[in-house]
């Protein structure tokens, strides 16, 4: 049953990619994006084209996954913990979730294992059970932003309100389907992530060579917003 619902939401034909803005400020780090496989995730939950972003400041370095020991960090130790998630354009929240707590890391070889039984546990719960905490912009009609893994206690919006691109929706989180802090971000063709499917998107970032693209970074690629270069965090660049 599982296995038809989520081949139900595999995206039916071509789409062109819709234009948004990076949704963060800073420099981040691309994981399980489209720019390198699709679908990214699963077709499940509208996540064909969905991307997992990690901040990673230039005098911060990743933390390395361990063996054994440490078992599991803290929220607190990772750099893209309480950093502000942005509107990636002018639209309206939809839904909204709060209340997740903000658990343990799982860089380790027992607590990902431990992540992938809890990983499928979630997948097959409603979508609060996967994204944790979460916010779901409609930007426009038929495509719906929806931000997971955010901070418990963090939103700053509220069901009905209206946002511009750029204004601060929550902070990044460690809640839900996670092995360390990190915002999953995607677009979707429904508000509600069980039966909508998921859209193709590109926004413009720059690379640690200071080189400018407009399209998906390759999993694994360190970038930031355009604005970045020029000092201006006034408003995100399309």
């Amino acid at each position: 049953m599982h296995w038809t619902l989520v081949r139900s939401q595999r995206p039916s034909g071509e789409r062109a990619p819709v234009r948004v803005a990076i949704p963060a400020t800073g420099r981040w780090r691309a994981l399980n994006g489209p720019g390198t496989k699709v679908p990214s995730h699963t077709h499940g939950h509208a996540q064909t084209y969905a991307i997992d972003l990690i901040h990673h400041p230039r005098e911060e370095g990743p933390h390395e996954f361990r063996w054994l020991w440490p078992l599991s960090r803290r929220p607190r130790h990772y750099p893209a913990f309480g950093s502000p998630i942005l509107s990636p354009g002018d639209g309206v929240v939809v839904a909204t979730a709060d209340g997740r707590r903000d658990h343990l890391s799982r860089t380790s070889l027992p607590g990902f294992a431990y992540l992938l039984a809890e990983g499928f546990v979630r997948s097959l719960g409603w979508r609060h059970h996967l994204w944790g905490n979460y916010v779901v912009i409609e930007l426009d009609p038929g495509v719906y932003a929806a931000f997971a893994h955010l901070r418990r206690g963090s939103l700053r919006v509220a069901v009905g309100d209206r946002v511009g691109a750029g204004q601060a929706l929550a902070e990044c989180g460690n809640s839900g389907n996670t092995s360390e802090p990190h915002l999953h971000f995607q677009l979707m063709d429904g508000p509600d992530s069980e039966v909508a499917r998921g859209l193709p998107f590109e926004w413009r970032y720059v690379d640690d060579e200071r080189a400018e693209h407009t399209g998906v970074p390759k999993d694994g690629t360190y970038f930031t917003p355009p604005r970045l270069l020029d000092g201006d965090v006034s408003a995100p660049l399309w």
